[in-house]
This record gives C-alpha cells, structure tokens and sequence, in this order.
C-alpha cells in the first residue's frame, strides 16, 4: 500500500480540517510542510501537485487530492468513517454546516484575499484585523444560529463529531487568533470546547504540529 502524505501548512484552516479526519480514522500519515508565508505554495514542485496553489494536498491511495472538504468525502466513502449521516436529509444539514465555514467564512479570511487587502489598504494591519473579526464573527454567529436546531446533539448534527465539527473547531482557532469576541455564542462554545477534548482535535491542533 502507497504511502498516505499530507502537504499542507500548520496553520491553514482547510489542512486542520484533514488532519483531524486522518486522525480520526487512525491513519497513518506523513504531513510534509508546505510554507505559505514563505510562498512554498508557489513553487513549481508544488503547483505540480496543486495547480491552485493552495494547501491541502493529500496523497493517498495512489492519488492525489485537494480541496479539504472534497478529501473528507472520499475518505468517508472509501473508509466507512461515518464523517455524514446515512440519510440524505443528514447529509445535507452536514454539508450546509460545513459549507458555511469552509466556503463563506474561510474563504473570505484566507491567506491570498488577506495578503491583497493589506496592499491596497492604507492601513494593512489594521484593516486585516477589522476584516478578521467582521468576518469571522458575523459568519460565526450566524452559524450559532444554524446549530439551533432539533438536530443538534453533542456535536454540530447528533452525537458523533463529523465534517461539520471538522470545520468548526479550525474556525473558532481562528476567532481565538484574531481577538474576535465569541463569548455570547454558547453552542459554538460548547460543541468546540467538546470537540478538543477529543485525541484526534488535539493531535491535529496547530500548536501540536508546526
């Protein structure tokens, strides 16, 4: 069997997410750094990988794959991990979760559009900063109130963490990082705060692999 490698970056959202779904499933895998501040993700052997230009990138199976929530999702069919519901309401309210994370909040607040605000800002930090806790916040709130929701168990959807929680947990790292305020968002809280206690979070955390 091929070698699982993960090329991603310690701090990236969209790499956290994968590395708690290997985790989870207890696979072995090598995680080989790719730098963004240092633009690796720019450099010819990467772009091979990645024509984007962007982390993660997993090799696994004798392919290689990008885009983390797509890589969630095949690791989920290909290793029955249970990381969506088997009814197709279920995985729906898991991908609608996981999406307003990964495709509104993250991709927004990500390395490229933050680094071309800073240039064309008059004030970079400050305006990175404004645009961090605005949107950051705006997009957790609003997820707040997603999880009201008969749904909503111990984890994002029931009582098992999946894609979902695999998203949430990188994105209130991120508020943390960016001093946005979500004391009053008590479900985000708590399912984040359940979330970490669990080995495959922890190990996956930033602090536990840069």
């Amino acid at each position: 069997m091929s070698e699982t490698v993960l090329f991603d970056y310690w701090r990236s959202s969209a790499s956290y997410r994968v590395r708690i779904a290997l985790n989870m499933l207890g696979e072995e895998f090598r995680s080989v750094s790719v730098d963004l501040l240092a633009k690796d993700q720019k450099s010819a052997g990467h772009l091979a990988r990645n024509p984007q230009g962007l982390v993660p990138v997993l090799e696994v199976d004798g392919h290689a794959f990008t885009q983390s929530l797509a890589i969630i999702e095949y690791l989920n069919e290909t290793r029955a991990a249970g990381f969506l519901p088997s009814d197709p309401v279920g995985r729906q309210r898991v991908r609608q979760l996981s999406y307003a994370i990964a495709m509104e909040i993250h991709a927004v607040c990500n390395t490229g559009v933050v680094v071309e605000l800073m240039r064309v800002a008059t004030d970079g930090e400050a305006a990175r900063d404004a645009w961090m806790q605005k949107f950051i916040g705006d997009g957790l709130a609003a997820f707040e109130r997603l999880l009201e929701h008969p749904s909503t168990g111990q984890f994002c959807h029931g009582d098992t963490p999946a894609m979902a929680d695999f998203c949430l947990v990188p994105q209130v790292y991120n508020a943390r990082r960016w001093d946005v305020d979500i004391s009053g968002l008590p479900r985000v809280l708590d399912i984040a705060g359940r979330c970490e206690q669990l080995d495959a979070f922890a190990k996956a955390h930033p602090d536990r692999v840069k």
